[in-house]
C-alpha cells in the first residue's frame, strides 16, 4: 500500500485535503503499517508530493514525523474493542470515532504544545527530525 493509495482512500469522501484528511491518512498508515513504518510512508509521500507540486520547500521533516508519532500514540490508546471484525477495523466510521475521542488531533496547532515556533522555523527542523523543546511527548517521558 502506497501513500498515493492512502491518499486516494481518504479523498474518496472529501472535496479537499485539509488537516482532518492529513490526520485520517496518518491514522490509516499507522493502523496498516505501525507507527515506525508509517513515519517513512507518510513523510516520503508528503515530500514527494511537495516536490511534484514544485514546492519542495513546503516539506517539513519534524512536523511530518511528529504528527505520525502523535497519531500513533493516540491510535495505540484507542484500540478497537471488536478486533474480530478486522475487515471493519479501519473503516471511516472507526476514524470518526477515533477523531471524536481525540479532538485535539484536529487542531493543527497541537504541535505548539511541544515545539516553540522558533525551533519549528529552523532549517534543522525542516530538514531533519528534532526533539520537542517545550514539553516532551508523553510516550517518551520514562524511556
Amino acid at each position: 500500500m502506497s501513500f498515493q493509495a492512502l491518499y486516494d482512500e481518504v479523498m474518496a469522501g472529501s472535496e479537499r485535503f485539509g488537516h482532518r484528511q492529513h490526520v485520517h491518512l496518518t491514522w490509516l498508515a499507522v493502523r496498516r503499517f505501525g507507527t515506525a513504518e508509517a513515519i517513512a510512508v507518510v513523510s516520503d509521500g508528503i515530500q514527494e508530493t511537495a516536490r511534484y507540486a514544485g514546492a519542495p520547500q513546503k516539506y517539513h521533516a519534524t512536523v511530518s514525523r511528529a504528527w505520525v508519532e502523535v497519531v500513533g500514540y493516540h491510535a495505540a490508546e484507542h484500540r478497537v474493542d471488536e478486533i474480530d471484525q478486522i475487515e471493519d477495523f479501519e473503516n471511516s466510521e472507526n476514524f470518526e470515532n477515533f477523531a471524536a475521542s481525540n479532538p485535539a488531533l484536529l487542531d493543527k496547532r497541537l504541535l505548539s504544545r511541544f515545539y516553540s515556533s522558533a525551533l519549528l522555523a529552523s532549517a534543522e527542523a525542516r530538514a531533519d527530525w528534532v526533539e520537542p523543546d517545550r514539553e516532551p511527548f508523553p510516550w517518551t517521558v520514562n524511556r
